[in-house]
Protein backbone atom coordinates (compact mmCIF):
# COMPACT_ATOMS: atom_id res chain seq x y z
CA UNK A 1 0.00 0.00 0.00
CA UNK A 2 1.20 3.01 -0.89
CA UNK A 3 2.75 5.18 2.19
CA UNK A 4 0.67 8.68 1.55
CA UNK A 5 -1.08 10.53 4.07
CA UNK A 6 -3.78 13.64 3.27
CA UNK A 7 -2.02 17.13 3.64
CA UNK A 8 -5.75 18.14 4.74
CA UNK A 9 -8.08 15.93 6.67
CA UNK A 10 -11.03 17.39 7.40
CA UNK A 11 -13.69 16.01 9.92
CA UNK A 12 -17.61 15.78 10.18
CA UNK A 13 -17.83 14.50 14.01
CA UNK A 14 -21.34 13.08 13.93
CA UNK A 15 -22.62 10.55 16.55
CA UNK A 16 -22.32 12.35 19.46
CA UNK A 17 -26.30 12.85 20.87
CA UNK A 18 -26.82 9.13 19.62
CA UNK A 19 -23.76 7.83 21.29
CA UNK A 20 -25.31 9.59 24.58
CA UNK A 21 -28.68 7.87 23.94
CA UNK A 22 -27.64 4.74 23.83
CA UNK A 23 -25.89 4.84 27.19
CA UNK A 24 -28.92 6.67 28.59
CA UNK A 25 -26.87 9.43 28.80
CA UNK A 26 -28.13 13.40 28.33
CA UNK A 27 -26.92 14.68 24.83
CA UNK A 28 -24.36 16.95 26.61
CA UNK A 29 -22.40 14.23 27.88
CA UNK A 30 -21.73 13.50 24.39
CA UNK A 31 -20.67 16.62 22.70
CA UNK A 32 -18.38 15.93 25.73
CA UNK A 33 -17.16 12.83 25.15
CA UNK A 34 -16.98 13.99 21.42
CA UNK A 35 -14.44 17.29 22.60
CA UNK A 36 -12.15 14.77 24.04
CA UNK A 37 -12.21 12.28 20.78
CA UNK A 38 -11.12 15.80 18.94
CA UNK A 39 -8.72 16.05 21.04
CA UNK A 40 -7.05 12.84 21.13
CA UNK A 41 -7.59 12.80 17.02
CA UNK A 42 -5.60 16.32 16.42
CA UNK A 43 -2.69 14.77 18.47
CA UNK A 44 -2.70 11.27 16.60
CA UNK A 45 -3.30 12.98 13.47
CA UNK A 46 -0.49 15.43 13.87
CA UNK A 47 2.00 13.07 15.36
CA UNK A 48 1.28 11.01 12.31
CA UNK A 49 2.62 13.94 10.12
CA UNK A 50 -1.00 15.62 8.58
CA UNK A 51 -0.45 18.96 8.41
CA UNK A 52 -3.89 20.10 8.10
CA UNK A 53 -6.65 19.32 10.00
CA UNK A 54 -10.14 20.58 10.40
CA UNK A 55 -13.26 19.88 12.39
CA UNK A 56 -16.97 20.77 12.27
CA UNK A 57 -17.99 21.21 15.49
CA UNK A 58 -21.20 23.51 15.43
CA UNK A 59 -22.63 24.86 11.67
CA UNK A 60 -25.27 27.85 11.37
CA UNK A 61 -28.09 25.86 10.80
CA UNK A 62 -27.23 23.96 14.69
CA UNK A 63 -28.76 27.40 16.05
CA UNK A 64 -32.10 25.36 15.57
CA UNK A 65 -31.48 23.29 18.69
CA UNK A 66 -32.51 23.56 22.20
CA UNK A 67 -31.39 26.27 24.05
CA UNK A 68 -29.89 24.08 26.87
CA UNK A 69 -27.59 22.08 24.39
CA UNK A 70 -26.74 25.23 22.67
CA UNK A 71 -25.58 26.75 25.90
CA UNK A 72 -23.64 23.22 26.76
CA UNK A 73 -21.65 23.67 23.04
CA UNK A 74 -20.94 27.10 23.75
CA UNK A 75 -19.05 26.36 27.62
CA UNK A 76 -17.76 23.30 25.86
CA UNK A 77 -15.77 25.78 23.11
CA UNK A 78 -14.65 28.18 25.55
CA UNK A 79 -13.27 25.39 27.80
CA UNK A 80 -12.09 23.24 24.85
CA UNK A 81 -10.33 26.81 24.42
CA UNK A 82 -8.57 27.02 27.23
CA UNK A 83 -7.54 23.53 27.39
CA UNK A 84 -6.11 23.45 23.90
CA UNK A 85 -3.41 26.19 24.50
CA UNK A 86 -1.48 23.20 26.90
CA UNK A 87 -2.32 20.21 24.37
CA UNK A 88 -0.94 22.10 21.65
CA UNK A 89 2.09 23.23 23.25
CA UNK A 90 3.07 19.61 24.12
CA UNK A 91 2.89 19.15 20.55
CA UNK A 92 3.98 22.20 18.57
CA UNK A 93 0.45 22.62 17.02
CA UNK A 94 -1.28 25.82 15.82
CA UNK A 95 -4.90 26.67 16.20
CA UNK A 96 -7.51 28.41 14.01
CA UNK A 97 -10.92 29.36 14.17
CA UNK A 98 -13.32 28.68 11.32
CA UNK A 99 -16.44 30.78 10.93
CA UNK A 100 -18.80 33.46 12.27
CA UNK A 101 -17.41 34.99 15.48
CA UNK A 102 -19.81 37.75 16.49
CA UNK A 103 -22.45 35.03 18.01
CA UNK A 104 -20.32 34.44 20.40
CA UNK A 105 -19.86 35.88 23.78
CA UNK A 106 -16.38 38.86 23.69
CA UNK A 107 -14.78 36.47 26.30
CA UNK A 108 -14.66 33.54 23.96
CA UNK A 109 -13.73 35.49 20.93
CA UNK A 110 -11.00 37.23 23.08
CA UNK A 111 -10.03 33.58 24.13
CA UNK A 112 -9.96 32.33 19.97
CA UNK A 113 -7.85 35.23 18.84
CA UNK A 114 -5.21 35.01 21.87
CA UNK A 115 -5.19 30.99 21.10
CA UNK A 116 -4.25 31.87 17.22
CA UNK A 117 -1.84 34.60 18.32
CA UNK A 118 0.62 32.30 20.68
CA UNK A 119 0.27 29.48 18.20
CA UNK A 120 0.78 31.22 15.27
CA UNK A 121 4.76 30.52 15.03
CA UNK A 122 4.58 27.10 16.01
CA UNK A 123 5.69 24.83 12.94
CA UNK A 124 3.07 21.58 13.66
CA UNK A 125 0.25 20.81 12.59
CA UNK A 126 -2.66 23.33 12.20
CA UNK A 127 -5.93 22.29 13.61
CA UNK A 128 -8.93 24.00 12.42
CA UNK A 129 -12.25 24.10 14.49
CA UNK A 130 -15.11 25.03 12.65
CA UNK A 131 -17.95 26.57 15.02
CA UNK A 132 -20.75 28.94 13.61
CA UNK A 133 -20.06 27.91 9.55
CA UNK A 134 -22.07 27.47 6.80
CA UNK A 135 -20.07 26.86 3.57
CA UNK A 136 -22.54 28.45 1.29
CA UNK A 137 -22.96 31.60 3.63
CA UNK A 138 -19.07 31.30 3.49
CA UNK A 139 -18.90 31.70 -0.51
CA UNK A 140 -21.52 34.59 -0.38
CA UNK A 141 -19.67 36.54 1.99
CA UNK A 142 -16.36 36.03 0.07
CA UNK A 143 -18.25 37.27 -2.86
CA UNK A 144 -20.10 40.35 -1.18
CA UNK A 145 -15.80 41.52 -0.56
CA UNK A 146 -15.05 41.28 -3.55
CA UNK A 147 -17.93 43.06 -4.90
CA UNK A 148 -17.99 46.04 -2.35
CA UNK A 149 -14.90 46.47 -3.61
CA UNK A 150 -15.45 47.23 -6.86
CA UNK A 151 -13.68 44.20 -8.55
CA UNK A 152 -13.98 44.05 -12.06
CA UNK A 153 -16.02 40.70 -13.62
CA UNK A 154 -12.57 39.67 -14.75
CA UNK A 155 -11.18 39.79 -11.29
CA UNK A 156 -13.28 37.38 -9.64
CA UNK A 157 -11.12 34.44 -10.24
CA UNK A 158 -10.53 31.19 -8.38
CA UNK A 159 -7.56 32.63 -6.50
CA UNK A 160 -8.94 36.13 -5.59
CA UNK A 161 -12.04 33.75 -4.46
CA UNK A 162 -10.04 31.77 -2.12
CA UNK A 163 -8.43 34.71 -0.06
CA UNK A 164 -11.61 35.75 1.19
CA UNK A 165 -12.54 32.12 2.39
CA UNK A 166 -12.50 31.79 6.41
CA UNK A 167 -9.75 29.01 5.37
CA UNK A 168 -7.39 31.36 3.08
CA UNK A 169 -3.94 30.02 3.21
CA UNK A 170 -4.95 26.26 3.74
CA UNK A 171 -4.64 23.88 0.92
CA UNK A 172 -7.57 22.11 -0.47
CA UNK A 173 -9.51 18.89 1.77
CA UNK A 174 -7.56 15.89 0.81
CA UNK A 175 -9.51 13.12 3.43
CA UNK A 176 -13.40 13.77 4.46
CA UNK A 177 -14.31 11.67 7.05
CA UNK A 178 -17.93 11.55 8.68
CA UNK A 179 -18.76 9.14 11.46
CA UNK A 180 -21.80 8.08 13.03
CA UNK A 181 -23.43 6.48 9.78
CA UNK A 182 -25.02 9.55 7.95
CA UNK A 183 -23.81 10.06 4.24
CA UNK A 184 -23.56 13.96 3.46
CA UNK A 185 -21.84 16.97 3.37
CA UNK A 186 -24.03 18.95 5.57
CA UNK A 187 -22.76 22.42 3.85
CA UNK A 188 -19.01 21.39 5.38
CA UNK A 189 -16.51 23.09 2.72
CA UNK A 190 -17.91 22.55 -0.12
CA UNK A 191 -15.45 24.48 -1.94
CA UNK A 192 -13.26 23.01 -0.26
CA UNK A 193 -13.98 19.36 -1.18
CA UNK A 194 -14.15 19.73 -4.62
CA UNK A 195 -11.91 16.65 -5.07
CA UNK A 196 -11.64 15.70 -1.83
CA UNK A 197 -11.97 12.05 -1.06
CA UNK A 198 -14.98 10.88 1.21
CA UNK A 199 -14.80 8.49 3.52
CA UNK A 200 -17.63 7.26 5.69
CA UNK A 201 -18.07 5.40 9.22
CA UNK A 202 -20.90 3.99 10.71
CA UNK A 203 -18.78 4.68 14.33
CA UNK A 204 -20.51 7.10 16.58
CA UNK A 205 -17.45 9.87 17.16
CA UNK A 206 -16.53 9.13 20.67
CA UNK A 207 -16.26 5.65 19.73
CA UNK A 208 -13.46 6.73 16.77
CA UNK A 209 -10.58 6.04 18.00
CA UNK A 210 -7.08 5.52 16.79
CA UNK A 211 -7.38 2.12 15.25
CA UNK A 212 -10.54 4.00 13.58
CA UNK A 213 -8.48 6.93 12.03
CA UNK A 214 -5.95 4.55 10.71
CA UNK A 215 -8.16 2.67 9.08
CA UNK A 216 -9.39 6.12 7.46
CA UNK A 217 -5.81 6.98 6.50
CA UNK A 218 -5.07 3.52 5.02
CA UNK A 219 -8.18 3.66 3.12
CA UNK A 220 -6.73 7.36 1.51
CA UNK A 221 -3.33 5.51 0.99
CA UNK A 222 -4.91 3.18 -1.37
CA UNK A 223 -7.14 5.21 -3.40
CA UNK A 224 -6.00 6.57 -6.66
CA UNK A 225 -6.52 10.14 -7.38
CA UNK A 226 -7.45 11.35 -10.78
CA UNK A 227 -8.60 14.85 -10.64
CA UNK A 228 -10.63 14.45 -13.96
CA UNK A 229 -7.72 13.33 -15.74
CA UNK A 230 -6.91 9.62 -16.93
CA UNK A 231 -3.71 8.06 -16.03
Amino acid sequence: MPNKLPRHMAIIMDGNGRWASVRNLPRVDGHRAGVQAAKQAAIYLAQRGVPYITFFAFSTENWKRPINEIRALRQMLDQTVQSYEEDFADNDMRFKHIGRLDNLSSLTQEKIKKLEQNTANRKGSLVSVAFDYGSRQEIIAAVQSLAAEKTPPEGFTQAKLETRLYTAGLPDVDLLLRTGGEQRLSNFLLWQCAYAEIYFSPIFWPDFDQVALQRALDDFASRERRYGAIK
